[in-house]
């Protein structure tokens, strides 16, 4: 930033301020108003804005951990620049511990949003006119649905070359090529020239200290290259690069148990898990199709047949 003021929901920000502010939401059918805190760090030098964001969906308890514990740590106050946490962005969801807000809507579906469409809508329409267009940089954290774990990785376009560059060095074990989805806020913000690494680990409604901590570790190595902060940048090991990856789904229906652990590779023919009936009657094997990393899992107990059980990468790189 070049101006002495950092203005952000009406509120200038002076360098080396550092700011709680609360963005309203709406009225509950009681009266009750619903806001969503946003803590502020500016450093006394001018730099790039750097937004931290949680809970986009409210059962994603490990994403609003993440952000917590690098406010705990004090990341978030840079040597330059601006750091804008956002730890439990869908407050709705996080009161419930559902995933959706409560329109019924996946709030992650909703953007860029408008004035005048559902309250999901409306949200994310005020966040991209008064939150977005004051960023720079972006780190976006989630978790699995409903019954599946995701091991940690970074998404991100390969062909960006930049993105490209910040996803190896978070130093997640995984960076998955993915493209934009629709009327999400990672395409909103890549729209709006902006730069965005989304964040994958655990699964809903558990908190996971090891990928907690990859999390925390990620978002202070982009600190550091962005020279936000100090010190060297860590990457404990070189990330596995999946160029393109699929589900592996449920031949049967019947209960499921994965026989495999998340984040390993398999070769061709291994044993990933077997499906069975309740009854003894049957107990089928699901094998690996070709060599592999898995990095997501179904932990549901029942499936059903083309439910999605394995994420896999499709090439072993």
């Amino acid at each position: 930033m070049s101006s002495n003021d950092f203005i952000i929901l009406g509120k200038s920000i002076k360098r080396g301020q550092r700011t709680i502010l609360e963005m309203d939401v709406a009225k509950l059918h009681t009266r009750n108003s619903l806001r969503i805190p946003i803590i502020i760090d500016r450093a006394k030098i001018d730099g790039p804005v750097l937004l931290l964001m949680g809970g986009v969906h409210g059962d994603e308890s490990n994403g609003v951990a993440i952000v917590r514990e690098i406010i705990r740590k004090k990341y978030n106050r840079p040597k330059r620049g601006t750091i804008i946490c956002i730890p439990v962005f869908n407050i709705f969801g996080y009161l419930n511990q559902s995933r959706e807000f409560p329109d019924g809507r996946d709030l992650n579906r909703m953007f860029p949003g408008s004035a005048t469409g559902s309250l999901a809508s409306q949200f994310a329409n005020k966040f991209t006119k008064e939150i977005a267009p004051l960023v720079d940089y972006v780190i976006d954290f989630h978790t699995g649905a409903a019954g599946r774990e995701n091991f940690p990785n970074v998404r991100c376009v390969f062909g960006e070359e930049n993105t490209f560059d910040l996803a190896k060095l978070f130093g997640a074990p995984y960076i998955v090529n993915s493209n934009y989805i629709s009327k999400s806020i990672r395409e909103t913000m890549h729209k709006m020239g902006k730069t965005i690494l989304l964040f994958e680990g655990g699964k809903s409604l558990e908190l996971d200290q090891s990928v907690i901590d990859c999390g925390v570790d990620g978002a202070l190595n982009i600190m550091k290259k962005l020279k936000m902060q100090d010190g060297e940048i860590i990457i404990k090991k070189d990330p596995i690069i999946i160029e393109d990856s699929k589900w592996i789904r449920a031949p049967y229906s019947g209960m499921f148990q994965s026989l495999v652990k998340n984040g390993s590779k398999v070769t061709y023919k291994t044993v990933l898990g077997k499906i069975y009936d309740p009854f003894g009657e049957f107990e089928k094997k699901v094998f690996a199709p070709f060599d592999c990393y898995i990095f997501g899992l179904n932990t549901a107990p029942i499936v059903y047949k083309g439910d999605a059980i394995f994420h896999v990468s499709t090439e072993a790189k």
